[in-house]
């Protein structure tokens, strides 16, 4: 028999890999930097990368009072009291994980860095793996057919 209170992960693996993965981006660039795209192509990806920003902030505020509202974590290694699933939520699973990705994105976009882009993908996919899976185990098993249904009309990432 499962533990429904039960954390879906002992340890906070979200920040831990995409704070690693800016470490070694930045890293990256200063030891082996790539060629950038030239003007004035890079000015406009200057400004996506803005934009990106821009729009990473309005997501995680969302997501993190949704997450107030409605009385349950943010913490990845923590069970999860209550199922949120509106602000951000009803728009992304995980919007503080697409968040994290899309800044190293904007990040990449604005110092012309294809390391910051690539590594935020590899971010996504490790996230993914180390924690999404199982905070979908857990909340599938914590809240039944009402997570089921949430995975129905919301996508995982966009």
């Amino acid at each position: 028999m499962t533990d429904r209170s039960a954390a879906p992960n002992k340890v906070p693996w979200p920040p831990i890999i995409y704070l690693a993965t800016i470490a070694v981006a930045i890293l990256l660039e200063v030891f082996l930097p790539l060629p950038w795209i030239t003007e004035p192509l890079s000015d406009i990806l200057f400004a996506a990368g803005g934009l990106a920003v821009v729009a990473v902030v309005a997501i995680e505020i969302s997501a993190m009072r949704a997450l107030k509202r409605g009385n349950t974590t943010i913490r990845p290694d923590r069970a999860s009291d209550h199922l949120v699933t509106d602000g951000a939520f009803a728009l992304t699973r995980n919007p503080i994980y697409f968040g994290n990705t899309l800044m190293m994105i904007g990040i990449g976009l604005i110092a012309g860095s294809i390391w910051f882009i690539a590594l935020a993908l590899i971010a996504a996919f490790a996230t993914q793996k180390l924690a999404i899976e199982r905070e979908e185990k857990h909340l599938q098993t914590r809240f039944g057919k009402k997570y089921i249904d949430y995975t129905k009309r919301v996508r995982r990432w966009i």
